[in-house]
């Protein structure tokens, strides 16, 4: 039996691969059939995403997806900004010598061929997940596990905002620059990498192009557990 904390993963999972839209409804009885659980932990699960941002409940109508504004959205693309900058500050600061990391850049290699290989497949809910988890990845394989939640939360926000302002930012272009801030962290030049990452996160908000909102999916379908060709989980 799932319980709140593996359905909410399985909402935020579902937004981060663009298949659960802004404004979508979270009916509870839906969910609990979906889930096989009872109402009074759905329940939970939705207050959990309510206090993370994800989720909001309307005046007798139940609970929804959120809508961002521009005004959030623009506040999640800066907290992103701090956190992926100050992570790539951090590991400029812990090896002065610009001595390349090895490990990192391989899991990160690893990561961008999955990603190429979504693109090429046309798989467009793993290819939005992956091209959004490679900032967890980056985060994960560098050693900052208390920041991949902060970090996990804050690009789901970003992919709200993306999907619901109708982002012309083309995944070709996110993989080719997760590609550059890899090459720069192979050669040790992590100022150059810190400086990749704001280029590209930069370009993602820049590509907002606020119009009318998205068709929205069913929930069964956008609830459905991924399964990726990766050797980190979806979570």
């Amino acid at each position: 039996m799932a319980s709140p904390s593996e359905i909410a993963r399985r909402v935020v999972e579902s937004i981060l691969s663009q298949r659960l839209s802004p404004g979508e409804r979270l009916g509870e009885q839906d969910l609990a059939d979906l889930f096989g659980v009872s109402r009074t932990l759905i329940r939970e699960a939705l207050m959990q995403l309510q206090a993370r941002g994800f989720v909001e409940v309307r005046s007798r109508r139940g609970w929804y997806v959120v809508e961002p504004s521009l005004e959030e959205a623009r506040d999640a693309f800066s907290a992103r900004r701090i956190v992926e900058a100050g992570i790539l500050s951090a590991v400029a600061d812990d090896h002065p010598d610009g001595r390349p990391l090895q490990s990192v850049v391989r899991t990160l290699r690893q990561h961008i061929v999955q990603e190429e290989q979504a693109i090429a497949d046309a798989d467009a809910a793993t290819r939005a997940f992956l091209l959004a988890d490679f900032h967890v990845c980056l985060a994960e394989c560098m050693g900052h596990r208390m920041l991949c939640d902060v970090l996990r939360d804050l690009t789901a926000h970003t992919t709200l905002v993306a999907t619901l302002y109708q982002s012309e930012h083309d995944a070709r272009q996110s993989c080719a620059e997760h590609s550059d801030i890899v090459a720069a962290l192979e050669t040790g030049d992590f100022a150059l990498a810190r400086q990749r990452m704001l280029t590209h996160i930069g370009h993602v908000e820049e590509a907002l192009n606020p119009g009318a909102p998205p068709v929205q999916g069913r929930l069964q379908a956008a609830l459905t557990p991924m399964t990726l060709r990766t050797g980190r989980a979806a979570r």
